[in-house]
């Protein structure tokens, strides 16, 4: 348990990473099957212990594993969320323990999608969690039997579970998202300056809202409004 102790020191949740700030009607209703996947984690035993998510990048699918992680912790239950395309550089050891956890979130799991040693790792992870009547969510890029996985008794857990597809945000709800991150940073981000952001800069959600934490820095340090002026001017190189 040492190990799994520094996992979750070492990781850190955003603050903003949530599902209130997880926009999009059209993923209304997953959201909530989410929320039940969490909050039922000990009452049904036949229930699956496993959801996964899967879209293009950008999509969102770091900020649901990360808001699930919160959600959980709001009820008093233990999370943990790690990225497979950085733990997978470590020993697959970093997994031992992790079933005692209420709630593990692995994200990215396409990049073990080549490495049999990870895959039977995770594999084992998950008939642990289930053992124990944990829960564990995964996201990847592509649906699970489109990954490349080579063992089939992990692609067959993937199967099994509860699984979504995170489709991309429109620009409305881009600059909604946007907007809210702004909110949050104390910062009021026009309609104007959104679509700006939006039909000048990458259009990746990620990437958006890394721009907008820059813009937020620098309007701090220079003690001046994000305008449409001031972004020129501070984003002349990107």
């Amino acid at each position: 348990m040492k190990q799994v102790s520094q996992l979750a020191l070492a990781v850190q949740l955003p603050d903003d990473e949530t599902f209130d700030s997880f926009y999009g009607e059209s993923h209304d209703v997953f959201l909530e099957q989410l929320k039940l996947f969490i909050q039922l984690h000990d009452e049904d035993a036949s229930l699956p212990a496993s959801f996964y998510l899967f879209g293009i990048e950008g999509a969102g699918k770091s900020h649901l594993l990360h808001a699930c992680c919160s959600f959980a912790e709001s009820f008093g239950l233990t999370s943990l969320c790690l990225s497979l395309s950085e733990v997978s550089q470590l020993s697959v050891d970093v997994l031992d323990g992790l079933e005692h956890i209420d709630l593990i979130c692995l994200d990215d799991i396409q990049c073990i999608a080549q490495d049999p040693d990870w895959q039977r790792g995770v594999f084992d992870l998950y008939n642990r969690v289930t053992e124990s009547n944990k829960r564990i969510v995964i996201s990847g890029n592509k649906s699970a039997n489109d990954l490349g996985i080579t063992l089939p008794d992990l692609l067959s857990r993937l199967n099994w579970g509860y699984t979504e597809q995170v489709k991309s945000l429109d620009d409305k709800e881009k600059l909604e998202t946007l907007q809210y991150r702004a909110q949050q940073r104390g910062v009021f981000l026009s309609d104007d300056v959104g679509k700006y952001l939006l039909n000048h800069f990458s259009r990746d959600l990620a990437s958006l809202i890394k721009l907008l934490d820059d813009l937020d820095k620098a309007s701090i340090r220079e003690q001046r409004k994000i305008t449409i002026p001031f972004i020129k001017e501070v984003l002349v190189d990107y």
